[in-house]
């Protein structure tokens, strides 16, 4: 019996070396939330992956479901989106990169959030054509707070994810001394006194 082939739009959150030639790639995908596969072969320099498995990529994959073991098996990809944008200016790919630590803090392996999809896809089309800013960053946590259904009017969105999951990315700290402000406002929404925010 053959295994049943699945596919789904997906963004490519983290790439890990598993063989000489093999990585397991970590994918943010619309139909099953977090999902890790396994691309045989995508080291080699004539690899059928090559230049498809690139850092916050947007894609169409196909795989295989392994149904002992939470490593599924990548058969395709078809390159969407690249956000070539992401490339050029280096605090783009930090905001992007604080973005994937948030969802994988915040959503089960392979628990399907289209929603969480979603807000991701928009943050990186964004990030793709404007400067990161501070803005962008608490827009974010705003908007993942809203959608966990966590969010309360009385305090910042990084302290009601503080609460919540008991801590955030370390990131955040360097990003919010780095990325430009447009106005002392925002600096306000910075969570105060309590700690790891």
């Amino acid at each position: 019996m053959f295994p049943c082939v699945e596919d789904t739009a997906a963004i490519l959150m983290r790439k890990t070396r598993l063989t000489e030639t093999s990585l397991i790639l970590t994918w943010l995908s619309a139909s099953h939330g977090i999902l890790k596969t396994v691309a045989k072969g995508a080291r080699q320099p004539k690899s059928r992956f090559a230049g498809l498995l690139d850092l916050f990529f947007l894609c169409e994959i196909d795989f295989s479901r392994n149904r002992k073991s939470d490593l599924h098996a990548l058969r395709e990809v078809s390159l969407l989106d690249p956000h070539p944008g992401l490339r050029t200016d280096y605090q783009r790919l930090a905001l992007a990169a604080y973005f994937v630590e948030l969802i994988e803090l915040v959503t089960e392996p392979e628990h399907s959030s289209p929603e969480i999809f979603d807000l991701m896809s928009r943050a990186l089309a964004y990030l793709n054509r404007a400067p990161a800013s501070l803005r962008g960053l608490l827009h974010f946590e705003r908007e993942l707070t809203h959608l966990l259904g966590i969010q309360d009017p009385e305090i910042s969105a990084a302290l009601a994810l503080n609460r919540t999951y008991h801590r955030l990315p370390k990131a955040r700290f360097s990003l919010l001394a780095a990325l430009p402000s447009e106005s002392a406002k925002l600096d306000a929404s910075k969570p105060q006194g309590e700690a790891g925010v």
